[in-house]
């Protein structure tokens, strides 16, 4: 073997591990918290802030890393072919294309892809940065590439504009990997719906409105509150409240609210979501209230929002494309209730609208616009136009979004 050989085999391999490493940082940013993200950016993780303002354009980034690591890798294989050529002549494309693909396969997907869920934060941290650094170049052949393929659907029988704003027909490699999170690094701070979005009944209220309330939402169990609602003093679910109002005689206006209630089970917002996970378990309960380190309220958590977290969104495809408080139109905009969460949004539509800056979509427009809008009013953040429809006082009561013309139709 010739130096010149040996340089080549060495520069193969020095991309083989560029390749591992792209899916590494790939892997990471999929399934890493965006929440813990956050948080750690707040509290001055220097790589963490850097992580952070990597993630809206998250979705560009992660097709450039595969543009990258394709290139890579086909670059490494044909070095490998060359290198081989004295020794193995006309047989040295096929042993380049066994052994790279032997490599890149152990190496540069396996390896990564299984370590990356493990610790997913961890990782990002270390390795988005670099990943944005190397792929920022190929950034516009990507994007080049997906308006070609965009361009190509209608001879398939496809319209573009019905694709997602984010949606991505070139290859994502992510598989079922994208929906795990950390359980250990991440808290139910991070999941939990926070306490603007929880639906709560002050026991003070008539019964019969109680019973309304409670018949008509859209959860089993409803936190009940003695004048604040930092003050919970049970949990009305509605099993018991049916069984209570199926007895001879019974009636909402007679009910005695407080008989109904079971105990509230109080978690604090730092507990790791692998201990939240087997506490549930070991309680065989799936409901608990999340209060911070002064015992004031911050929101509640569920077993179904960690297995989400980690199973990603397993609810049916109606309830995933249309939650309560949001309408689908044909044109892909929505009508949506300023109260919806950003995260039922994220879940359920793909996006990456940032869950730190507030909890609802009306908070979110209110923090970017610095001003309450006022009814007519349109404003263009992360990708998406926001149309105000309703005010109250102090309050957007209803919006519209709708995705950007000239990116749906990419």
């Amino acid at each position: 073997m010739t130096l010149t050989d040996a340089a080549l085999l060495s520069a193969a391999a020095g991309l083989i591990v560029l390749s591992a490493v792209l899916e590494a940082a790939r892997a990471g940013l999929l399934n890493a918290s965006e929440a813990r993200i956050h948080r750690l950016a707040r509290e001055g993780n220097q790589s963490a802030r850097k992580t952070e303002a990597l993630l809206p354009r998250k979705t560009q980034l992660l097709r450039g890393a595969v543009l990258a690591t394709t290139l890579f890798n086909t670059l490494a294989a044909s070095l490998v072919a060359v290198s081989f050529t004295d020794s193995f002549r006309l047989w040295s494309i096929g042993y380049a294309v066994v052994l790279v693909t032997a490599l890149l396969f152990l190496f540069a997907m396996a390896l990564p892809r299984a370590v990356a869920p493990l610790r997913p934060v961890r990782i990002a941290l270390h390795f988005a940065p670099f990943m944005a650094a190397v792929v920022r170049p190929l950034l516009p052949l990507s994007e080049g590439a997906l308006k070609l393929v965009r361009l190509a659907l209608p001879a398939l029988g496809v319209n573009p504009l019905a694709l997602r704003r984010d949606a991505s027909p070139l290859p994502s490699l992510g598989g079922k990997l994208e929906g795990m999170i950390d359980l250990d690094d991440a808290t139910v701070a991070d999941v939990m719906v926070h306490r603007k979005a929880v639906e709560m009944i002050d026991i003070d209220m008539p019964p019969a409105q109680i019973v309304r309330i409670v018949t008509r939402s859209r959860h089993t169990r409803v936190p009940v509150y003695h004048d604040h609602p930092d003050n919970i003093i049970g949990m009305l679910h509605s099993k018991n409240l049916m069984r209570a109002l199926a007895k001879r005689g019974a009636k909402p206006d007679n009910l005695i609210i407080g008989k109904l209630l079971s105990p509230a089970w109080f978690v604090p917002n730092t507990t790791s979501l692998r201990d939240q996970l087997n506490a549930f378990i070991a309680r065989r309960t799936q409901f608990a209230v999340v209060v911070d380190e002064y015992g004031s309220l911050q929101g509640v958590i569920t077993l179904a929002d960690i297995m989400a977290e980690v199973l990603g969104d397993i609810t049916g495809e109606q309830d995933r494309l249309a939650p309560p408080g949001v309408t689908v139109h044909d044109d892909g905009s929505l009508t949506v209730e300023g109260t919806v969460t950003i995260r039922d949004l994220n879940r359920r539509f793909g996006w990456d609208l940032p869950e730190s800056k507030a909890t609802t979509i009306a908070g979110l427009l209110i923090h970017q616009a610095r001003i309450i809008p006022v009814k007519g009013q349109r404003f263009t953040y992360f990708g998406l136009h926001f149309d105000v429809l309703e005010r109250q006082r102090n309050q957007i009561t209803q919006l519209r979004l709708t995705p950007r013309r000239h990116e749906a139709a990419l």
